[in-house]
C-alpha cells in the first residue's frame, strides 16, 4: 500500500491495482467518487480513506467532514506499466534475444504497449506481439520487409482411360408364306421379326421386313424364310488428357476438358391447373481436376487433388415430355497427399467390369436339344474400363524476359499481316522508363496482410463458364435467352 501523494491542487496519484490513504483532521461523514470505473474510495477509520485505482483515467473525490466541511481531490490513475519500468526493460531484453538484428522499439503509454521498428516477415511480427501481450495490451506499429514473389507450382496430370466392350448376339426369326400349307412366323421378339400378312383370293401371302438383321435366307420353292442375328463386336476406346496447370502456392486451380449438356427443369407453381415455366439448364461433363498445392516447412508439397471423369450415359437416361435427359457415368477421387518436388503418385484401381446377358426363348420349343437353338435369342455384353491418374508437382519459375517463348508448329502459314507494325506493345526504347514504381523495402503489417488476401473468384457467364445457365421456353414455343 502506498502513502498518499498530493500537490498544491489537491491531486492524488495512484497506479492501477494500487491503493493510497487519505488522512483528514476531522471525522468523515460521507465519501463520493465521480467515476467508479476509474477508482473507488472506502473509509477504513473515522479519519482515513483508502482510494483504490481500477483503470487508467481521471476522476474526482469528495470528502464530507463532521461540522459541514468538504475536501475536493483530483484523482489520476496511472497505468501500472508506467510505474514498473523493470517489466518494460525485461520485455526489451526478450525481444532483442528473440529477434537479433531486427530493431524493435517498445514504449508504454496510457496502459498500452507500442511496438515500432521493422521485422523480417509476418511470422516475426506475430511472435513479437505474442511476447509483448504478456505485459499488456499491444498496439502493433511494426513494419515488415516486403517478401519475395510467391513460388509457382506446376501440376502435371495425365488421365488414361481404357475401355473395352465385347458384344455377342445370336438369334433367329422363322416365317412361312405357305410352307406345309402354313402361313405365320416364329420369333422371340428380341430382334426385329418380319410381319406376315395373310393372302386372300389371288393375292398370295407376303412378309414385310423392317430389319434384315445381318443374315437373311428365303427359299421360294418351299415358301420358308429366316432372318438371323449372328454378330460379334469388339470395341476399344482410349481417352488421354495431359493438362499442365500452373498455380500460386496455396491457391486453387481447376481444369475441365469436356462440355455441357442441356436438361429441362420446371419452375413455378404447377398445382390447381397452373403450368410452370420450363427452363433449360446445363451441366458439365468431361475430364475435370480441382487441386490446391501448398509448400510445407519440410520443403515438400502437400496436395489436395480431386480428379473426375464423367461421360453421358443415354442407356440410363430418361425421356420426359419429349425431352431426353441422359444419365452421367462418373468416376472421381478426392484425396490429399504429400510428396517432394518432381515425385509422382498414381491413382489407379478405378475398374468397372460388367457382364450383361439377355436370353429369350419360346417355351417348350426352346428347350428341345439341338433344334431348340432355333427358338432362342441371346445377347451378351461385357465391358471392362480402367482409369489411371498420374500427378507430378514441380516448382517452376517464369521464363526470363527477352527469352524465346515456346510456340506451336503450324502446318500451314497464315496470311501476311496488313501492316508492317508488329502486333506487340512497344518496348521501353519507345515508351521510356517502366511505369511501375520501385517496390518498397517494407510496409506496415496490416497493409501487407491485406495485399496477401485471396482475390474474389472470377465471375464467368453461364453460357461459357462452369455455372449452370438456363434457357427459358415460353408456352408459345418460341425460345428466348
Amino acid at each position: 500500500m502506498e502513502s498518499a501523494s498530493t500537490d498544491a491542487s489537491n491531486t492524488l496519484f495512484v497506479a492501477v491495482g494500487k491503493s493510497v490513504l487519505v488522512d483528514t483532521e476531522k471525522p468523515i461523514t460521507r465519501v463520493a467518487v465521480a467515476s467508479g470505473e476509474v477508482a473507488e474510495a472506502a473509509a477504513v477509520s473515522p479519519s482515513e480513506i483508502m482510494v483504490n485505482g481500477k483503470a487508467f483515467g481521471e476522476t474526482s473525490l469528495i470528502i464530507w467532514e463532521a461540522g459541514g466541511g468538504r475536501q475536493f481531490f483530483n484523482v489520476r490513475v496511472r497505468a501500472a506499466l508506467e510505474a514498473s519500468s523493470e517489466r518494460l526493460e525485461g520485455l526489451r531484453r526478450e525481444l532483442r534475444t528473440e529477434f537479433p538484428g531486427q530493431p524493435i522499439q517498445v514504449s508504454a503509454e496510457g496502459g498500452n504497449i507500442f511496438l515500432r521498428g521493422t521485422v523480417k516477415n509476418l511470422a516475426s511480427s506475430d511472435r513479437a506481439v505474442q511476447i509483448a501481450s504478456t505485459v499488456g495490451k499491444v498496439v502493433n506499429l511494426l513494419y515488415v520487409d516486403v517478401p519475395p514473389p510467391t513460388q509457382q507450382i506446376l501440376l502435371k496430370v495425365r488421365f488414361a482411360s481404357y475401355d473395352r466392350t465385347l458384344n455377342k448376339s445370336l438369334g433367329i426369326n422363322l416365317f412361312s408364306l405357305g410352307a406345309a400349307n402354313t402361313i405365320g412366323s416364329v420369333t422371340t421378339q428380341q430382334f426385329s421379326a418380319p410381319s406376315v400378312t395373310q393372302g386372300s383370293g389371288s393375292t398370295p401371302a407376303s412378309a414385310a421386313l423392317s430389319d434384315l438383321l445381318n443374315i437373311f435366307v428365303f427359299r421360294p420353292d418351299i415358301n420358308l424364310g429366316a432372318t438371323i442375328k449372328a454378330l460379334q463386336e469388339n470395341n476399344i476406346l482410349q481417352v488421354l488428357a495431359e493438362p499442365n496447370l500452373l498455380v500460386e502456392n496455396g491457391r486453387q486451380g481447376s481444369f475441365l476438358a469436356g462440355g455441357q449438356f442441356p436438361y429441362p427443369t420446371v419452375q413455378g407453381a404447377t398445382g390447381a391447373g397452373g403450368v410452370g415455366a420450363v427452363t433449360i439448364a446445363f451441366k458439365e461433363f468431361g475430364v475435370r481436376l480441382n487441386f490446391i498445392p501448398t509448400l510445407t516447412p519440410r520443403n515438400t508439397i502437400r496436395l489436395q487433388v480431386a480428379p473426375e471423369v464423367s461421360a453421358l450415359d443415354y442407356a440410363n437416361g430418361l425421356t420426359i415430355s419429349g425431352f431426353t435427359v441422359p444419365g452421367i457415368d462418373v468416376r472421381k477421387v478426392n484425396t490429399e497427399v504429400e510428396l517432394g518436388e518432381g515425385q509422382s503418385f498414381v491413382i489407379g484401381g478405378l475398374l468397372d467390369n460388367r457382364t450383361t446377358k439377355n436370353l429369350q426363348k419360346i417355351p417348350f420349343l426352346g428347350d428341345v436339344p439341338i433344334l431348340g437353338k432355333f427358338f432362342q435369342s441371346i445377347a451378351t455384353s461385357k465391358t471392362n474400363t480402367e482409369l489411371i491418374v498420374i500427378v507430378t508437382p514441380e516448382i517452376v519459375a517464369p521464363i526470363p524476359a527477352n527469352a524465346p517463348v515456346p510456340e506451336l508448329k503450324y502446318g500451314d502459314k497464315f496470311l501476311s499481316p496488313n501492316s508492317d507494325i508488329p502486333m506487340t506493345n512497344p518496348g521501353p526504347q519507345v515508351t521510356g522508363a517502366k511505369p511501375f514504381a520501385a517496390s518498397p523495402a517494407s510496409m506496415p503489417v496490416e497493409k501487407l496482410v491485406e495485399s496477401m488476401k485471396p482475390e474474389q473468384p472470377l465471375t464467368i457467364d453461364g453460357s461459357m463458364g462452369s455455372g449452370s445457365s438456363t434457357l427459358a421456353i415460353p408456352q408459345n414455343g418460341a425460345s428466348q435467352q
